[in-house]
């Protein structure tokens, strides 16, 4: 398996002790430094945008338990310069990047050429730049950006076209990034029709509602009770349809711009590599016919939808990636390594528990079990076990060491256990 480290910096109290920013950035670049020094392949570093502190003030909290800030790296390429100035081996990526606001995606590919072209002045530089990019997690984020419905028609399609406007993002930012000169008018339209929209789903039998994709209408059956008597319905649809035209929606593009190309133009593409943060398989083989964009992968992320998604791949990857392969999907896992399998279930149901609480005021013991199943928990035989069975010998696991753990000196043991007990395990499966 390939092994990078995923960071957080996510300034929020932990067992009553809250970091400063500085204290928070100088624990991240003393953890990359030892991430570098133990062979780890890539950092990936979380991104986010304006204060969640601040916006619990707001008529719409998104996160009003929430203390503290959830990420404070606001901009990769920034961060990334200082991270390769202060190590040696190990690669950047952004973990990821949200190319809808702050700029949208003209400023945001302009940003990561700006920097690659800096960055790959010394001939003998080899470390690349891999860059997450998605629509984000928290619509405030991108409602300040002007991100919003624009009329009656796109309130009503909102579920359905934030989506899309990511869509037309992507092509944008991808093809800019290749060198392409464009206009708004090069662009893919956005035209939605009934098949975009989710349904709600009622059991007869229990009365348990709940919504799904309009593809998944066939043969439906209860997620509670398990039983076959349940209706459909289109909400959705209906709301948009009573004040559009005919069965297929036309919305005008989000970014509206005359012919450019993004500045400067002649830097190293190989020092690039784009990874998309959506499970959509329209959009990752649209833009594989662009360029060659890898896929950001979730520990929530369900396993029939991961091997769906390699096999697409392997034939609609980007031929100039070269052979699709599992490393191309990096998948995030929480870590909780300690001497003793007791000691490390007691850290983790700990973290756990804080996380849920922060998240949604309350422990709903479901979720902490199933984020307790998606996390690797215990001693290192335990830990490696766990993996084997879990994961593909090729895949690309992205380490979480730092989940609600301020003490850095515990996540540098972490990552040091795991590279020297953990791995050479892994390595004899």
């Amino acid at each position: 398996m390939e092994l990078d480290v995923f960071f957080s910096i996510s300034q929020t109290p932990v067992d009553g002790r809250l970091p400063t920013e500085a204290e928070m950035f100088a624990s991240y670049f003393r953890q990359v430094e030892a991430a570098d020094e133990l062979g780890y392949g890539v950092a990936w570093v979380a991104e986010s945008h304006l204060s969640t502190e601040v916006q619990k003030g707001n008529r719409r909290p998104v996160v009003p338990h929430w203390q503290g800030e959830i990420g404070l790296n606001t901009q990769l390429p920034l961060l990334a310069a200082h991270t390769f100035q202060r190590t040696k081996r190990i690669e950047v990526g952004s973990a990821v990047m949200n190319i809808v606001c702050m700029g949208g995606p003209i400023a945001a590919a302009e940003r990561v050429a700006a920097f690659l072209a800096l960055h790959g002045l010394d001939p003998a530089e080899t470390r690349r730049l891999h860059v997450g990019f998605s629509a984000g997690r928290f619509a405030f984020m991108n409602e300040a950006s002007g991100i919003v419905p624009r009329s009656p028609l796109e309130e009503a399609a909102w579920p359905a076209l934030r989506g899309r406007i990511f869509a037309e993002a992507a092509e944008i930012f991808v093809r800019l990034l290749r060198g392409d000169t464009l206009s708004s008018d090069d662009v893919a339209p956005t035209v939605l029709g009934r098949e975009d929209f989710w349904i709600q789903a009622r059991c007869a039998g229990c009365g348990a509602t709940w919504d799904l994709p309009f593809a998944a209408r066939e043969h439906l059956r209860c997620r509670a009770c398990g039983g076959t008597q349940v209706a459909w319905s289109e909400p959705a649809w209906e709301r948009v349809r009573a004040l559009a035209d005919g069965e297929q929606v036309a919305i005008p593009n989000r970014w509206i711009f005359e012919t450019l190309r993004i500045v400067p133009q002649d830097w190293r593409r190989e020092l690039l590599q784009l990874v998309v943060g959506s499970h959509d398989p329209q959009l990752q083989e649209a833009i594989n016919r662009i360029a060659p964009v890898q896929v950001f992968n979730l520990s929530i992320t369900r396993p029939e939808v991961i091997e769906d998604t390699h096999r697409r791949l392997a034939a609609a990857y980007h031929p100039d990636g070269g052979p699709w392969r599992r490393g191309h999907m990096p998948r995030t896992v929480m870590v909780f390594l300690d001497d003793t399998v007791e000691a490390a279930q007691a850290r983790a149901q700990a973290a756990l528990s804080a996380y849920w609480t922060a998240l949604e005021g309350t422990i709903d013991p479901r979720k902490l079990a199933q984020a307790a199943d998606n996390a690797l928990i215990g001693d290192a035989d335990t830990v490696a076990a766990q993996a084997r069975a879990r994961f593909h010998p090729d895949d690309r696991l992205m380490l979480w060491f730092d989940f609600f753990d301020h003490d850095g000196d515990r996540v540098v043991r972490g990552m040091r256990a795991f590279r020297e007990r953990v791995a050479p395990l892994l390595e004899q499966a």
